[in-house]
């Protein structure tokens, strides 16, 4: 065999090789975070042992909701030692509202991108009244987070798809709020739960959503738009309402950086890792 015909052959190999190699599927979200709530009852006992055992699970990235106890210094202190990160950092309204210096802060020194709200203070339905003022305060809040190079998101629960005009007043917190200042975070669970189609919200708006939260629903459930349901009816990811490739596959075509497990069953501790290895398995 001559060498001009054994360098094609061989190259010929290796380009198989490499063609094999990148042909191979890739998960649409190869590294999920968690949200710490999910983790409430260990981190309210300890957080050094529970950053530890979310670690042990291969997760390292967390969307914090509560500093349980600490302060923001040195909880980044528990994060850095262990190589982990917080993305996100979420905060109560009110706090957002009468604290958004502090809230700045935090979220900087814990090396959060995200500032995060994930309820609106209501009585009764909630009303395009409550719309109305969640839009003025996201604005403002937005506007300063916004200054600091962080993003403020909006974390849907379900009560804002009531219908109003043409749409919902989710529709209308979106529309009524400056994309440069408000961004949003989709919970699947709490959009699935009043019947609203999370596919069709990112192809809708996407360039606005920037966070998910991947819960899933118990299937037969029927849901409304109270914004609350039972606990057993979060259940491990994939064995629910939620069609994950498909809205994963529609997520792709957003600005969507981050994604993080949910859980709040009892169960936590088994459930997450089996969630994280379900969402990993679904390819492009």
């Amino acid at each position: 065999m001559n060498k001009v015909l054994c360098r094609i052959i061989c190259l010929a190999i290796i380009s198989a090789i490499a063609f094999g190699c990148n042909s191979q599927p890739k998960a649409y979200v190869p590294d999920p975070g968690v949200v710490s709530f999910s983790f409430r009852n260990q981190f309210s006992e300890d957080v050094p042992a529970t950053l530890d055992l979310i670690k042990e699970m291969g997760i390292t990235n967390i969307e914090f909701s509560n500093l349980f106890g600490l302060t923001a210094v040195e909880l980044r202190q528990l994060l850095d030692e262990r190589g982990m990160i917080c993305t996100s950092y979420g905060v109560g309204y009110h706090t957002l509202v009468n604290d958004t210096e502090q809230v700045i802060s935090d979220a900087k020194t814990l090396g959060a991108k995200y500032v995060r709200v994930a309820w609106i203070p209501h009585e009764g339905e909630f009303s395009l009244d409550d719309a109305r003022r969640a839009v003025n305060d996201f604005n403002e809040a937005g506007r300063k987070i916004a200054k600091e190079g962080l993003y403020f998101c909006y974390h849907n629960h379900g009560y804002e798809f009531r219908s109003h005009g043409d749409g919902t007043l989710f529709d209308y917190i979106v529309q009524n709020t400056n994309p440069e200042y408000v961004s949003f975070e989709l919970d699947l669970l709490w959009t699935v739960h009043p019947g609203a189609d999370p596919v069709e919200l990112l192809q809708t708006y996407p360039d606005r959503f920037r966070l998910m939260h991947l819960k899933d629903l118990r299937r037969g459930v029927v849901g409304d738009f109270s914004g609350g349901t039972p606990r057993e009816n979060d259940v491990i990811l994939g064995t629910g309402q939620v069609d994950f490739p498909a809205v994963l596959k529609a997520a792709r075509k957003t600005n969507i950086e981050y994604y993080y497990i949910e859980d709040e069953s009892p169960d936590v501790i088994e459930r997450v890792p089996v969630s994280r290895e379900y969402i990993m398995s679904i390819t492009k």
